[in-house]
Order: C-alpha cells, then structure tokens, then sequence
C-alpha cells in the first residue's frame, strides 16, 4: 500500500519539456511515514474529544462546536493552498479526527442511538460518498486531488471514515466486551489481512488504501482508549492528558521532519488524471 517516492529533482514544479507547470497533488504520497502519523492522529482523536469533553468540562456540545470551527479553519486552509503543506494538511486530519469522534459520541450519548445504528449509518454515508465521488469523478484515486470538488470529496470522506471508525470501535470495545487491547489487536489483523490481500494477492491499490485507511481508526481509538483509560477499566491509566501529549508531539516531530525532506509530496500523475 506504499508507492514509489519522486525524488526531489522530479517534484520541480515545471513539466519536462513543455514549460508547462506541473500539478501538484494536494495530499501526501502514501509512505510508511503516512500510516504512522495517521495511526497517531486517530489515537489523539480519541484522547483529546475525551480530554476536552470531560476533564476540561467544555460537555459534548461546547466541544463539538468549537472543534468544528476549528475544522472550518483548517479546512479552508488546506484548500486555499496549492500544493501539499504537512502542517496545514495534519492539522487537518487531527481536528476531522477529533469532530469525527464527537459527531459518534453526540448521536449515542446525546442521542441515545445504539452504536450497532451509528456504525451502519455511517458505513452506508461512506459507501454513498465513494459512489458519489466514483460516480463524478470516475476514480477513487489519492494520486489526483488537484482540484477543489476532488478535495470536497476526499475530505468528506476521510470525515465518515473517522466517525465509521469511532462508533465501530467503541462497538467491538463495549458493546462486545472484548475490551480496548483485544479490539486493537482484532484491528491490527484486519490491516495485516488488506496488507496481504494487496501485496499477495494482487488486491487493486485503491480498495487496498481505502480499508486500511478505514480499519486504521478503529485501530487507533482502541490504542488511545487502552493508553489513557483507568486500569479499572481495562487500560493502561496514563489518562487522556498524558496520552495526548506523547502522540501530539510524535505527530509535531514527524510533521516537522517531513516539512524539512518533503519526503511525502508529489506530482499528480498525468496518466491518472
């Protein structure tokens, strides 16, 4: 599910021969360094909604609003730019990370709707994004969103994958009982499985993206759940303070070394576009 990195030289920004200028694919290259930092931004989704819901006392409603418009921030940056900036486009995924969360933890604290409906919900909201995309679009492919309604879709569905992922999590976690490490663990062998279907079986390199992208959120809610939850409750008890800090600054330290190498960033493919 990683691609071949450009070198420098060939992230120019002119077409060979033509003096044209190249496009420039709006998201990162899917690099090893992708997957870690979108592992790290589930887990600080999970622990910073709890975080600012209850140990800051904001409640579910007052957070819900001011990460949203924190949201619309980022948002609007990431699409004012014309190429792939790591710091505006994790800020980003951080926030969609943490509204994702809130948007499930609203339907069933606030709304009393049962995680076996949101789950679905919100499975039928992502398979209705991708046809629509699909439909408009004719490609499902990270390799070319360079334009604005490509990005439109791309990040409404990075938000389902998010809120899928939250209430998926919490249903294999709670509802089932099989508590957070069995729920990351149960996770981690459902990526592994895509992994193989990809490189093994030869599994197209876009459905291949898009499940692991998916799985990686429950994955992560379960990591942080594990991390920061009292150990009466099956965690580790490092709290949601604590367990936020560390991956926030691991998320900082990565952004800031891939700001540096631009180790992530790409043309958009032409025979793709």
């Amino acid at each position: 599910m990683t691609h071949t990195q450009t070198t420098p030289h060939s992230r120019s920004g002119s077409g060979s021969g033509s003096g044209s200028r190249e496009l420039r694919n709006k998201v990162p290259e899917i690099t090893v360094y992708f997957w870690i930092i979108k592992v790290l931004c589930t887990t600080v989704g999970e622990t910073a909604a709890d975080l600012l819901n209850d140990n800051m006392g904001l409640g579910l409603t007052n957070t819900s609003y001011v990460m949203g418009l924190l949201l619309i921030v980022a948002l609007v940056l990431q699409f004012k730019v014309r190429r792939y900036v790591p710091a505006i486009y994790w800020l980003a995924v951080v926030l969609i990370s943490v509204v994702g969360t809130l948007v499930s933890d609203n339907l069933t604290d606030n709304l009393g709707v049962p995680l076996e409906t949101t789950t679905l919900v919100f499975a039928v909201a992502l398979a209705a994004t991708f046809g629509a995309w699909y439909a408009s679009e004719k490609t499902l492919s990270i390799h070319t969103i360079h334009t604005a309604r490509r990005e439109a879709y791309y990040w409404l569905t990075i938000l389902f994958t998010f809120a899928l992922g939250t209430s998926a999590g919490d249903l294999t976690a709670e509802r089932l009982n099989l508590g957070y490490w069995v729920s990351a663990v149960l996770f981690a062998v459902l990526i592994a499985a895509v992994a193989f279907a990809h490189f093994g079986l030869r599994m197209g390199a876009v459905a291949s993206f898009w499940l692991a992208y998916i799985l990686t959120r429950p994955l992560g809610a379960s990591l942080g759940d594990y991390l920061s939850q009292a150990k009466a409750d099956g965690g580790l008890g490092l709290g949601t303070v604590g367990t936020s800090a560390i991956f926030l600054v691991a998320i900082l330290t990565l952004v800031v070394y891939l700001s540096v190498t631009r180790r992530e960033e790409s043309p958009v493919s032409q025979r793709e576009a």
